[in-house]
């Protein structure tokens, strides 16, 4: 377990050492062109983005461990994110604030010109919200402007990160609105209409993510980008990078058995799909032999169990021996083009909505959010490709959709909000089901839905083992490459300790 630290280190110095030595060779090589087209630098920058670069695969599985979704089974496989092992962040994306400006630069008099700004301040905003969730007060203002002399960027209070995020969200919808598709976009295909609308959908991710210290004034704002109804309509909108056959653009886990075979899919998952009757059990994994022995059929939710994901690695490996547990779908492994990375998705819009209705931000009705949002992944599943034959007949169809809603699966209208507020964030954890991003690991702190296992004896925190860590620390080089900003950080904020257990100001 002790591997993935160093991993999670590698990464961090990887990033910090990503450099734009590409543009002062473009400056000083007198035979190359002054000139970069935007649309490369758009593609280069989309790329390194949103997909896992550095220590690929593991950081993928690595996301899928500490949002409880999946377990590792075999003590050889670096597991510490799923015993919350939490070290340190990193502020490597903003090393791709210089592209960003270079790319607006040469994007000047192009009829895209609005467009590539909108995409530089949203890239902006996605990058400090990440490292504002991961580590609290954080550099926004000054970051990305080392060329302007400023090597050593003031931190920005939580608060105004997340004013200064929503800001750019709005100027950079305001961007996009002007209408002009363009070049080198791999996430919408240059879709300026579609990219207006992230931006608006964002809002509402950013306001509710802060909801415990929202002004009333950003509930008012969340209240009129919902009544200007300019969002996601469908997954048609859903931003996502879909992977190709191409090499080096494919899917983590495609020809990765020895790790499949290694990996079973969560108690915690499989728990909640069993109990709604939910056919999303059979394209996430595989029956349990044991079960299988037993005389269950493959296509019978009794065929199925999770792996406890606080159990210890030693037991772990002895049940998975043992056939105990279903593994991952072999589906993962077997294709190039496997299913698309979802970075946001009309559901988890619908699901946000649906929240602010019952917490009285907005009006509606939030049953039938919730059960769009449902709809709109089992349509998602229903139809992505790589699944015929893999679902053990069970593959969802329109029928099964239209017939989703009945027992526990039901929207409870005779139960309390706290009810209603766990099954909307149940489902909105769902979406990121083997996705490796680690998103939801925030909106679980926020609201303790769905409540992640824990066990003080398994647990890697090393600060108390009893709770669940809220941050990791600030990376190592700050403390000599911006020393004065990261101690004012610390000691504002956690009395000058940089633990990972102290509490930012969102979740306060």
């Amino acid at each position: 377990m002790k591997n993935l630290k160093y991993i999670y280190l590698l990464t961090v110095l990887v990033a910090f050492t990503y450099s734009c030595s590409n543009f002062e060779d473009i400056n000083t090589n007198p035979d190359a062109s002054t000139i970069v087209a935007p649309d490369m630098l758009a593609t280069q920058v989309l790329k390194n983005t949103f997909t896992t670069n550095g220590s690929g695969v593991f950081e993928f599985v690595s996301g899928n461990l500490f949002n409880k979704h999946i377990a590792a089974l075999d003590p050889s496989i670096p597991s510490s994110a799923q015993y919350y092992f939490a070290s340190f962040g990193s502020f490597g994306d903003y090393s791709m604030l210089t592209d960003l400006k270079f790319m607006t630069q040469f994007a000047e008099g192009n009829q895209a010109e609005a467009s590539y700004k909108g995409l530089a301040l949203y890239l902006k905003a996605y990058y400090g919200l990440s490292a504002t969730l991961a580590m609290g007060d954080v550099p926004y203002s000054e970051a990305g402007m080392a060329d302007e002399g400023i090597t050593r960027p003031i931190y920005d209070k939580q608060a105004d990160v997340f004013v200064q995020i929503l800001d750019d969200l709005q100027t950079a919808e305001a961007y996009f609105a002007q209408g002009y598709n363009f070049d080198g976009d791999i996430m919408y295909d240059g879709d300026a209409v579609k990219w207006q609308k992230l931006c608006n959908a964002m809002q509402l991710k950013v306001i509710q993510t802060i909801s415990r210290q929202a002004t009333d004034d950003q509930k008012a704002r969340f209240a009129a980008v919902v009544s200007a109804g300019n969002l996601l309509e469908s997954n048609d909108d859903n931003f996502k990078l879909v992977y190709t056959e191409i090499s080096n653009a494919n899917h983590q886990f495609y020809n990765g058995e020895n790790l499949r075979i290694n990996t079973a899919i969560s108690k915690l998952t499989v728990d909640v799909l069993k109990t709604n009757k939910d056919r999303r059990l059979f394209y996430f994994a595989e029956p349990a032999q044991i079960l299988l022995d037993a005389g269950n059929s493959a296509s019978d939710f009794d065929a199925y169990e999770g792996a406890l994901t606080s159990l210890d690695p030693t037991t772990l490996a002895f049940n998975k021996d043992n056939g105990d547990y279903s593994l991952l779908n072999s589906r993962y492994v077997d294709f190039m083009d496997g299913e698309p990375l979802l970075r946001f998705t009309f559901a988890e819009q619908c699901f946000i909505i649906a929240e602010a209705i019952e917490e009285g931000w907005v009006t509606g009705n939030a049953q039938e959010y919730y059960e769009n949002g449902v709809k709109a992944m089992l349509e998602y599943y229903k139809d992505l490709p790589n699944t015929d034959g893999y679902v053990q007949g069970m593959a969802i169809d329109q029928a099964y959709i239209d017939n989703y809603f009945t027992g526990d699966a039901v929207y409870t209208t005779t139960g309390t909000k706290e009810d209603r507020l766990k099954q909307i964030l149940t489902q909105r954890w769902l979406i990121d089901f083997f996705q490796g991003n680690g998103g939801n690991y925030p909106q679980f702190l926020r609201t303790g839905f769905p409540e992640y296992p824990l066990d003080p004896a398994t647990s890697l925190n090393p600060d108390d083992t009893s709770v669940y860590p809220k941050r990791w620390k600030y990376p190592v080089s700050e403390q000599t490459t911006n020393p004065d900003n990261y101690q004012k950080a610390i000691d504002d904020q956690f009395d000058g300790y940089d633990g990972i257990n102290k509490t930012p100001w969102y979740l306060q």
